[in-house]
Formats: structure tokens, sequence, C-alpha cells
């Protein structure tokens, strides 16, 4: 695929303001803040994807010809404004968390620090972006987690909301974890392992399932994995799929990856009942294989009930993450630039608790315990605020101050988690590969305590704000209390 240009992608009323300030002449510098505010199924953590995908829009963001000729056509654009966006390029900064770090609600995945029209144009592009992968691959890491080391592939791609949805939420699951994915397109552009069997037509196809078995071992015998299910498990498919595999065995071939694959029935059972057979035949190594509306729930149940499955495709329920099937990533402003260069914090207050933003020019530090490497907690403070983790850091919950925690100089460590990508509109970052990130990824969950994996009622990740920055959130609310009560 080429290089969209994206652009247009934007909600209508992000031009309108742009069109708002341009007329206004406001146009100082801002920081926006990408944030969300749950971690999708309840769970302890997310896992951060789409910024490759970022870097890409926001290094073909132009408005062509026709673009401004369609805008013309509108009706709501002045000449001087469509004239402004025909030279338009995106000249600001950018910050963001690594493609496959672990996140926490309320800290900034991505800040944009641009002048505000410039910043209010990438709003849409970019949370739709970070939304759907993030999604994706946090969805993509419980299934694995569920699966205990087995490995997950990424069969979504006929039930995903379209084509691009299909190719990055495949991407997606690669860095959450899947071993592989049946999209052809995704393992052209991503490099990443592509996977699959056949379908029961293959064996309609054919006057008997063992003539379909047959052919389909002859075509492909160094990965001979086959459907068992078509017409009766037990009975036929297993006992057809052990005929052939002796078949192969006699004729001396030894290929490198073969077994069955389960696609109905009670999965639990007819696992159990066709390892026995197969290991009863000689085939201890042969993989069972299954597939059949799988998520992570579904497949912890199974393991529970000691089904002898050992390789997972999951489709629709990891795909669409069907459950939960938004992210809730939110865009919203943090600091105006002032008359003298420095960033003035900005509010958003709410009747909804949660919804009240952090102020300011921000960044993030992780925290985590020296000895072990697990995270200890991230710390939300001001982008000028410098840490010794020699001294003593107290970490404070920002809702209930009275629970503290005191780290002694020496037992913790601290790393800045938002990195600079766009500076002065030119990219300094490179993307890892799609296996790379997947890579880190694992690495990544290895810093989380186990009771922070766990699928029902995890642990949480305190998310605290340095003293300086809850004292500065605490007078502007104080400050707003006093003007709407004057």
């Amino acid at each position: 695929m080429s290089t969209q240009n994206l652009t247009l992608l934007t909600d209508l009323y992000e031009l309108t303001m742009m069109q708002g300030y341009f007329e206004t002449q406001e146009n100082e510098n801002v920081v926006f803040d990408v944030f969300f505010r749950h971690n999708p199924d309840a769970g302890g953590y997310s896992v951060m994807a789409g910024l490759e995908q970022v870097i890409e829009y926001i290094k073909n963001l132009h408005f062509s010809y026709e673009d401004v000729e369609y805008l013309r056509g509108l009706g709501i654009f002045s000449e001087d404004f469509l004239h402004y966006l025909s030279g338009f390029h995106f000249s600001g900064n950018i910050y963001a968390i690594e493609e496959g770090t672990v996140i926490f609600p309320k800290e900034p995945l991505v800040k944009v620090i641009a002048p505000i029209m410039e910043a209010q144009l990438v709003e849409t592009a970019i949370l739709n972006i970070i939304n759907h992968q993030s999604l994706i691959a946090t969805k993509a890491s419980r299934v694995v987690f569920a699966a205990q080391g087995d490995g997950i592939m990424e069969f979504g791609l006929r039930r995903a909301q379209g084509p691009d949805a299909g190719l990055y939420g495949a991407r997606a699951a690669i860095i959450g974890g899947c071993v592989g994915t049946s999209n052809v397109l995704a393992g052209k552009l991503f490099n990443v392992p592509v996977m699959g069997t056949h379908a029961h037509s293959w064996i309609m196809s054919f006057k008997d399932e063992y003539t379909a078995f047959k052919e389909y071992a002859r075509l492909y015998p160094n990965a001979c994995t086959l459907l068992v299910d078509t017409y009766d498990t037990l009975k036929s498919g297993v006992p057809n799929a052990i005929r052939v595999f002796q078949e192969m065995r006699d004729e001396g071939i030894k290929p490198k990856s073969y077994g069955i694959r389960l696609d109905s029935g009670d999965l639990a059972y007819l696992s159990k009942q066709a390892r026995i057979m197969l290991d009863e035949a000689g085939f201890t190594d042969a993989v069972i294989a299954a597939s059949n509306d799988l998520d992570e729930l579904l497949i912890h149940d199974l393991k529970i009930q000691g089904a002898a499955i050992t390789s997972w495709g999951v489709g629709t329920n990891m795909i669409t993450s069907k459950d939960c099937p938004s992210f809730g990533g939110v865009y919203k402003m943090a600091a105006i630039q002032g008359p003298g260069g420095e960033f003035i914090p900005k509010i958003k207050i709410s009747e909804n608790v949660e919804k009240i933003t952090n102020p300011g020019n921000k960044t993030i530090y992780r925290v985590y315990d020296r000895a072990t490497g697990k995270i200890r907690a991230d710390l939300i403070c001001f982008a000028d605020e410098i840490y010794d983790t020699d001294q003593e850091l107290l970490l404070f919950d920002p809702h209930a101050t009275w629970k503290k925690t005191r780290l002694s100089g020496g037992t913790y460590t601290m790393r800045e988690m938002l990195k600079p990508i766009f500076i002065h509109g030119e990219c300094i970052y490179k993307s890892p590969t799609v296996k790379e990130i997947a890579a880190y990824c694992t690495k990544e969950k290895n810093t989380l305590w186990e009771e922070t994996k766990r699928l029902f009622n995890p642990h949480r990740v305190y998310v605290d704000l340095s003293q300086k920055l809850y004292d500065t959130k605490t007078k502007l609310l104080n400050d707003m209390s006093k003007q709407a009560n004057s």
C-alpha cells in the first residue's frame, strides 16, 4: 500500500476552529495530551501501539489541490484560509511513548507541542490510529497471557471492520504477542509470519476426507495441519489424520510441524480424546490447534479444564475486541505558551471527577524496584522536573493523598517514557520493525507484577503526580472555584 494522504481524515470542527484561529490571528504554541481513562476489559494495563502510522500521517500531512477544491466547495471557508491550507505543513514537536510499552490510564501517550492551528488539525487522526491499535494490541496481550505460553495465531481478517482494521489490527496483534497472522498483506507489509491451514471446503471438495487429507499432506509435507471436524471429529477426522501421518512416516517424510485443528464442538473433551488417539498411534509430537470464536476467557477456562491444545487461532473476538470495542483515548489541551515563552498550564474541569485533566507541559517517569526490575509506579511531572535516584522519592495517591510510599535512595530506578518523535516538524525517530516491537513488548510485560497481569481483578499500577504538578492542579481548581462563586 502506498502512503495515503490522510489530511482530510479529520472532523469538520477541527477545520472550522482552524479557520477561526486564522481569522483572529490566534496561533500561539500549545500543548495537547493524548491519554485514556480506563484499561480495556477492566485489565491491569494496556499496550501502546500505532506510533509508526502516526509518524507516516504527520510526514505526509498536506492539503492537495483536490483537497482544497473540495473544501472550497463546502462554501464555509474563506479564500485567504484556503490559500493558507494550500501551503500547510506541520512545524511542531511531538513526543510519544514507544510502541510495545505497557501503559496506564491518565498518563500522556502522545504530547503535541505546536501552533494551535496545527495541533488542532492532527487531533482526530492521531486518536483514530492510537485508539485502534492500542486496543487490539491490549486485547491480544490478554489472549496471549491466557494461553500460558502456547502460540496465538491472529485469524480475524474476514471479521474485521474493513481492510484497514484487518491490516493494522493484525500488526497490533503481533505487537501484543501473537506469533503470526493469516493476513497475507500484513505479512508482506510488516514482515511478520503468515500462518494457516485449510477450510472445510477443501475437505468437502474431495470424494472423501481421507483423500482430502492425503492431497494436502502431499502438497504441504513440511507444515501439515489437518482440519478434522468436517464430518465426525473422533470417528472420522482424527483417524484419517493418523492414517495420513503414518503414511508420511512410512515414506520417510519428517514434517517440521504437523497436527490437527479443531474448529467446533467441546474443545476440551475433543482435544483430550484426540491427544490420547494421537499418542497411542505414536504421534506424541503432533500439535493440536483450535479455533472457533475463542477469546482470553474461553482459553482460560479450557486451560483449567485440561484441554490438550497447544496452538490457538483467534479471530473475531480479538480483531474487533468484541467485548470492549473502543479504547477511549482523548486529546486535551494542557498548556498555552505565554509571551515570555513559558507554558501556562490549562485545566479542563468537569462534574465528572475523572474527566478533570492534568495541566501543564508534562513528562512521565516510570519508577522501578531496583532489586526486581518490576514497576512500582508511574510519576507524571512537569517536563523540567529532575530526579536523583540516590535521594528518597515520595509517591502519593493524588486522589487520596494520605496514601504515601517512600522509596529510599538507591532502591529504585527511573526511566523517562516520552521520547522525541518530531522536532520543528522533522522526524528524528526511527521506528523499529514490528517483530522488534513485539520482542520489546514481551520484555515490557515482564516488568509487571503477576498480580497486574491477571485477567480478573488485577492489581492496579499507580499513576501518581509530582508534588509540584499536584499543587499546580489544586491551585487551578481552587482559582476556578473562586471565579465561579464570585
